[in-house]
């Protein structure tokens, strides 16, 4: 035997499938919602820590650039300064000559040079009883590349 199922028993059922889904809606729409927010703030999170390594990978990049700029300069300073000591050493050893020729032979030395932007260019004429005597000499200076 089929079950009879009345007008208004059919209005009650359709009204509790309405309900029933309406709340299963509104369950899905909560929990859609809560994924949505950890998702987000799980994002934000990748966010900061893929910037925080960014920054820190970035300033040990700069240490490091900046130490090795810092070693090249003081390279740089220690050859150039030896360099330079060894031509005012040049410098003294001339002088203290000269200095003893003078008075030894009363001669005469002139002299010139001109400085360039790799070279020294340096030209003595010395003055002595026998005859002139001139010395030239090309003192290569170095260059920062």
């Amino acid at each position: 035997p089929a079950i009879q199922i009345s007008e208004e028993d059919m209005s009650v059922i359709k009204i509790q499938a309405w309900w029933r889904g309406t709340l299963v809606r509104r369950t899905l729409l909560h929990a859609a919602l809560r994924a949505w927010v950890i998702q987000c703030w799980w994002r934000l999170m990748q966010a900061k820590f893929t910037e925080k390594r960014r920054r820190v990978t970035l300033d040990k990049f700069s240490r490091e650039e900046w130490a090795a700029v810092r070693l090249q300069s003081w390279a740089r300073m220690w050859r150039i300064r030896q360099r330079y000591c060894q031509v005012l050493n040049a410098v003294r050893i001339i002088q203290a000559y000269w200095r003893c020729h003078t008075c030894a032979s009363r001669g005469l030395i002139k002299g010139q040079y001109r400085v360039t932007a790799s070279q020294l260019h340096l030209e003595l004429e010395i003055l002595l009883g026998s005859g002139p005597c001139v010395v030239t000499e090309c003192i290569p200076l170095p260059i920062k590349q």
